[in-house]
Parts: structure tokens; sequence; C-alpha cells
């Protein structure tokens, strides 16, 4: 099943399948945010904005509006 980053739960966890390196700034593809990696939904800010992640250990906090543009294949259950 496919879903946004911005869609995640908070303990959550997926591979990233796609990313759409117009929206996404490259200092973000540069950290890991690539096809193929783990990542996993670590916190959420009050309001929902920015997410707390962890992708292949590297911790990042990225916008909602940014994670809306990231694809990720969620395991099956």
């Amino acid at each position: 099943m496919q879903i946004t980053l911005a869609q995640l739960k908070r303990g959550q966890h997926g591979i990233i399948a796609d990313v759409s390196s117009i929206h996404i700034p490259l200092k973000l593809l540069e950290m890991g945010c690539l096809p193929g990696n783990l990542v996993e939904l670590v916190q959420v800010a009050p309001f929902s904005d920015p997410m707390y992640l962890n992708i292949n250990g590297t911790h990042l906090a990225i916008r909602k509006e940014t994670a809306l543009h990231i694809i990720i294949d969620l395991p099956d259950v």
C-alpha cells in the first residue's frame, strides 16, 4: 500500500518509493531522503508541523508541506 509521508502515524515505518525532486530541497535528498531508504515517523510537533523522522539512522525534521511529495510503501501486515 502506498501513502504519502505526511500520512504516516507516529511509530509507523515504510520504504520511500518515490520522491518528487521538484518539490524536495536538494539538502533533504543529500541527507538520505531517497527511494529505497527506510523511514520512520518518530514524533510530530504541535499542529502537525514539522514532522521528526528517522531515515536510515539520520534524524530529520521536515515540513508537512514537503512530506506530501514523498511516497511511502508500507509493509504488508
